[in-house]
């Protein structure tokens, strides 16, 4: 979920309980240095991996992360 951009942090903190501080961890520790490097320069700053920079960009839409799979 970390690495697909338009899961944010905070759906990753609903489903698993971790901060995006520990994710960011968890990246590091599982990926190789290059791809962290590419996943961190990706990430710092984009609106979608934040919920509060997200709903300012685009107004008041409510989110939630669904899979494909998933039915509404």
């Amino acid at each position: 979920m970390a690495w697909e951009d338009r899961t944010s942090f905070e759906a990753i903190r609903t489903q698993f309980g971790l901060t995006p501080g520990e994710v960011i961890k968890l990246m590091r520790a599982q990926m190789t240095p290059s791809s962290f490097k590419m996943w961190r320069k990706r990430t710092s700053g984009r609106t979608t991996k934040h919920d509060a920079r997200f709903s300012a960009a685009v107004g008041s839409k409510a989110r939630r992360f669904r899979a494909k799979h998933q039915r509404d």
